[in-house]
C-alpha cells in the first residue's frame, strides 16, 4: 500500500530551480534516501514533505489525500511526522526521559502510558541508565539516540531525517547507520532520509533516491543502484568507477586499442553507435597468466602504472597495451604485482553497466 506520494513537485525560489518536476512512491513502512551532493535539492524536497515549504508545481499525498500543493498545504503539526534536524534539536534543560516524554505530553497521552511508553523505547535505543542525565553529560551519538527515540515513541505516520549523522565522528557515524535500520526494522515507520554520503544510504535504505541539479537521475535498490547505475552520474556517485567509451561496429564493441564481443554483453541488443560503460574496480581481476578462452571474459594485456596498498585491498591502476586509457582495479591483499609489470586484466562484459 502507497503511504506517501509525490507527484511532478517543484520548487523554485525566484529564477532557482530547487526541486524539477520530482515524482516518488514509498509504500508502507518503506525507508528510502534521497542521495546527492550539497544543493541537489534533497533537503527543500523534504521540508516540502515536512509541510515547512509549499511546492510551486505538483502535490504531495500522504495515504491518497492531499498534504501539499501550490495554494494550499497541511500544516507541518497536523501531519503527524516527526522530524529529526542536524542539530538533534533536543532540550537542554531537560532529561532524557523528559525529551523523550516531550511529544507525547503534546499530544496529551495519560502520564501512566507516557511512562510506559519512555521507558520501553529507552530500552529499545539501550538508554535507559541514562534517563536521568541532561543532554550537556551526553556524547554526540547518545544525543542521536536521544532524538531518535523521541522521534519514534510518538509513531508518526512518517519519519523524515536531514542529514542526522553529520556531526558525528567516523567511527560512530558507521555505528549510527545500522542503529537506524535496527530501529527501522524493529518498528518499520515509513522513513525519507536526506543524506550526501552514500554509505549511509547503502546500510540504511531499502531504496535508494539519486539526486542532481533538482532531479531525479534514478531510483532503485542499493544493490541494483551499484550494479547497474543507469547514467554517468549515478555510476560515479555510487562509488567508485571506470569508465568506458567506445563504439558498436562489424560485431564488437570497439574501445581505445582494444575491442570486445558484442555477443557478450548483457544488454547487447541495446546497443549501437557510440556507448558507454560503468566497470566497477572489484569486477577486473589481475592474472600474470591469460585467462583460457573458456571462462567467458575477455582477457586484456596491460601493465601496472600505480598502486596504493590499504590493508584489506590493493588499489592498482593499470594501463591496457598501447591505450591512453587507465583503469582502477582492486585486488585482494595476497595478490600483489609491481609497478612496470606486464598484466592480463580479466573482464566480464556482463559485469560493465551501459550508461547515458
Amino acid at each position: 500500500m502507497t503511504k506517501l506520494t509525490l507527484r511532478n513537485v517543484s520548487r523554485t525560489f525566484g529564477s532557482v530551480v530547487a526541486v524539477d518536476d520530482f515524482s516518488l512512491a514509498l509504500a508502507q513502512g518503506e525507508f528510502v534516501a534521497l542521495l546527492g551532493p550539497s544543493g541537489c535539492g534533497k533537503t527543500t524536497t523534504l521540508r516540502m514533505i515536512a509541510g515547512l515549504l509549499d511546492p510551486s508545481a505538483g502535490t504531495i499525498e500522504m495515504d491518497g489525500e492531499v498534504i501539499s500543493s501550490p495554494g494550499s498545504s497541511l500544516p507541518p503539526e497536523k501531519r503527524g511526522m516527526s522530524m529529526i534536524f542536524q542539530s538533534y534539536a533536543i532540550w537542554p534543560n531537560m532529561t532524557v526521559a523528559e525529551n523523550v516524554a516531550f511529544g507525547l505530553q503534546v499530544r496529551r497521552v495519560s502520564r501512566a502510558e507516557t511512562r510506559t511508553k519512555v521507558e520501553q523505547i529507552l530500552d529499545v535505543v539501550q538508554m535507559r541508565h541514562l534517563r536521568d542525565r541532561y543532554p550537556a553529560e551526553l556524547s554526540g551519538g547518545q544525543q542521536q539516540r536521544v532524538a531518535l527515540a523521541r522521534a519514534i515513541v510518538v509513531q508518526p505516520a512518517v519519519l523524515l531525517l536531514d542529514e542526522p549523522l553529520s556531526n558525528l565522528d567516523a567511527n560512530l557515524r558507521e555505528e549510527m547507520r545500522y542503529e537506524i535500520r535496527r530501529l527501522h526494522d524493529e518498528f518499520h515507520i515509513t522513513t525519507v532520509y536526506v543524506t550526501h554520503d552514500q554509505a549511509e544510504a547503502m546500510v540504511t535504505s531499502d531504496r535508494i533516491a539519486v539526486m542532481n541539479q533538482g532531479r531525479v537521475e534514478q531510483v532503485d535498490e542499493p544493490r541494483a543502484l551499484y550494479a547497474r547505475p543507469r547514467t554517468r552520474f549515478v555510476a560515479g556517485f555510487i562509488g567508485r568507477t571506470n569508465f568506458l567509451d567506445g563504439e558498436v561496429r562489424d560485431g564488437e564493441v570497439a574501445f581505445d586499442r582494444f575491442a570486445i564481443g558484442l555477443e557478450q554483453f548483457a544488454e547487447a541488443p541495446a546497443l549501437s553507435g557510440r556507448v558507454s560503460f560503468s566497470l566497477r574496480p572489484q569486477s577486473i581481476r589481475l592474472l600474470r597468466q591469460r585467462p583460457p578462452a573458456s571462462s567467458g571474459s575477455s582477457a586484456i594485456p596491460g601493465h601496472v602504472v600505480q598502486r596504493a596498498y590499504l590493508g584489506e585491498h590493493w588499489d592498482y591502476v593499470v594501463r591496457p597495451a598501447d591505450s591512453g586509457l587507465q583503469l582502477r582495479v582492486t585486488a585482494r591483499p595476497h595478490e600483489v604485482f609491481e609497478v612496470g609489470e606486464t598484466v592480463w586484466l580479466e573482464v566480464d562484459p556482463r559485469q560493465m553497466a551501459h550508461i547515458q
